[in-house]
């Protein structure tokens, strides 16, 4: 049982591994559209609906995607004004009720309820309402459902790697990454 839950465990931290890599480069690609956008805006005087559109595009992408990145590095947010006080275990209690109270819930419902979202969405090939604004918004509404899908599965690992500690269970190795 612990060789096949090492082996899920591997497999989703790889998956958002390379997930939360690859979305990285979008930062990188959002600070640049900034710029451009305030040299136009300031130096020349010109806006854009589209230019102002791609940036909370870019931005929704790097969030939605990278948020189980964010939880598998556990660099999320949290109140640690009593948890750096907790043993491993009680941390580990922690970890496990937030996740199946709260975390995956909430993966669940947003996964359930972006479907006829996005199918309206689809169906009306909806766009962007103002004049020279980003057509195809339906794509980035897509993207809703696949960043919960990857957040519901590192909560499932999240759950493996905690249930390992609170089973006195030996923590499985990283899977080796490129850096």
């Amino acid at each position: 049982m612990t060789r096949l839950a090492t082996k899920i465990l591997a497999g989703i931290d790889l998956l958002n591994e390379y997930a939360g890599r690859m979305i990285s480069w979008l930062t990188t690609a959002l600070v640049l559209v900034v710029c451009v956008d305030v040299t136009l805006r300031y130096l020349l005087s010109q806006t854009s609906a589209w230019i102002f559109e791609l940036e909370w595009h870019m931005f929704s992408l790097i969030f939605l995607i990278g948020a189980a990145y964010t939880l598998k590095q556990d660099k999320h947010v949290r109140v640690d004004v009593f948890y750096d006080r907790y043993t491993p275990t009680q941390k580990a209690w922690v970890n496990l009720l937030g996740t199946w109270l709260l975390l995956i819930p909430m993966c669940v419902v947003v996964i359930r309820g972006s479907g006829w979202y996005i199918d309206i969405s689809y169906t009306t090939m909806e766009g962007s309402p103002q004049p020279g604004g980003l057509p195809y918004r339906f794509l980035i509404k897509s993207a809703i459902p696949f960043g919960y899908v990857l957040l519901l599965l590192q909560a499932i690992a999240e759950t493996i790697r905690n249930l390992f500690i609170l089973l006195g269970y030996p923590m499985p190795e990283a899977p080796a990454t490129h850096q």
